[in-house]
């Protein structure tokens, strides 16, 4: 090769001026991917300048923010067709509860035959104990009407004493005022009576899918979940598979040990309340029964609708027995029930509880406050099985 040849511009390195040596260029390409030709970064004032802590925390914010939207777009998409999901949730706790019957009956029979005599003996049982109910309550409105007009002179003196000191009228004027308010707003009244009507279209609709939804996951629930999982990457089978059996173990777990201590409340309750002589006991005693559903907050409330009546119809020393009834039950049920039959389904701090029931009831009201601690649950129960060494890396 000649002189000429070799300083030819195509002989020479890519990117390489005319002249420079070999050892500039590689430092100047390094320098170009942000590092010295050591391998060492190349410091910038701009990031150097930052403190370290609060570049961690930009960080973490920007995931946060992009985890929030996520959380928010899901809660919103649910918010706009919440009766579905309602009665996909409702369809998941009959689920829970029927499925090991209608397996047990499975033995003996099909298994399309064993979920039809659960769902349909089910639902009898549902009606039999709401008409039983609505019975009791006829039967005793009468009188309850009357121990209630006693009820409401016997507190009349006992108001007017220290420390309220009352009007002697004051009774008399709340009864007058909610008489002259039924009959000037008997139009709105109406309105909201038949939309209330439409509601109840509403809610026996959501029942029915949710029993629908019910059949289906009983009958073949393990087949539907197992086409779900297949529907994933084959790496990311494995860790779905434990995630959603985690899920489902907490989910049956939580349902079937609340509505064992519901069930148990309502026993108590219905038993103290006979014993005592409340009215309409058995309606009280299932309102303590749904009221359980609502950890640390429901069955407060239905027992201090059970004082007010016992006040209105039996007298203050009757009611002071309901208020020890509280006090007995909520002993009763948070340091046997509750222990016994779901610490080893909800592994949650009473106050993370509290905090879900309080969330739940702020963004959903009632249906929020069902639903917040089976969802917190199933949520930590899924991290903390993926976190396992089953689940892998």
């Amino acid at each position: 090769m000649t002189r000429r040849s070799a300083g030819r511009p195509g002989s020479r390195p890519a990117g390489a001026r005319t002249g420079a040596p070999a050892g500039r260029v590689a430092a100047r390409r390094a320098r170009a991917r942000g590092r010295h030709p050591g391998g060492k970064p190349v410091d910038k004032p701009w990031v150097s300048s930052v403190s370290p802590l609060l570049r961690t925390a930009a960080e973490y914010s920007w995931r946060l923010l992009v985890v929030g939207a996520v959380v928010y777009t899901v809660f919103m998409v649910l918010g706009r067709f919440h009766e579905v999901g309602v009665a996909v949730f409702l369809g998941l706790v009959v689920a829970a509860l029927l499925r090991p019957v209608a397996g047990l009956l499975a033995r003996w029979m099909p298994r399309a035959l064993a979920v039809a005599c659960v769902l349909v003996g089910s639902i009898v049982l549902a009606l039999g104990a709401l008409a039983f109910v609505g019975e009791t309550v006829a039967a005793e409105w009468n009188s309850l009407v009357a121990e209630f007009r006693v009820g409401l002179d016997r507190l009349q003196p006992l108001l007017e004493r220290p420390p309220l000191r009352l009007s002697p009228h004051a009774l008399g004027d709340v009864r007058d005022r909610i008489g002259s308010y039924l009959s000037s707003h008997r139009a709105s009244l109406l309105s909201t009576a038949v939309s209330g009507a439409g509601r109840l279209v509403q809610a026996l609709t959501v029942v029915a899918l949710s029993l629908f939804c019910s059949v289906f996951f009983i009958y073949s629930g393990d087949r539907q979940w197992q086409w779900l999982c297949s529907q994933f990457p084959q790496g990311a089978r494995q860790r779905i598979s434990i995630a959603g059996r985690a899920a489902w173990r907490t989910f049956t777990g939580y349902t079937r040990g609340i509505v064992l201590v519901a069930a148990t409340n309502a026993v108590l309750v219905g038993i103290a309340l006979y014993a005592l002589g409340v009215p309409l006991a058995v309606p009280l005693a299932l309102l303590e029964f749904f009221a359980a559903f609502i950890p640390l907050i429901g069955s407060p409330v239905a027992l201090a609708v059970a004082v007010v009546v016992a006040l209105a119809a039996k007298g203050p020393l009757i009611a002071a027995l309901v208020v020890a009834l509280i006090v007995i039950i909520g002993q009763i049920e948070g340091h046997l029930l509750h222990p016994m039959l779901m610490s080893w389904a909800v592994q949650l701090h009473p106050m993370v509880v509290a905090l879900s029931v309080v969330a739940g009831a702020i963004a959903a009201g009632v249906l929020g406050a069902v639903v917040a601690v089976p969802l917190v649950s199933v949520v930590w129960a899924v991290r903390q099985a993926l976190r396992s060494p089953e689940a892998g890396p």
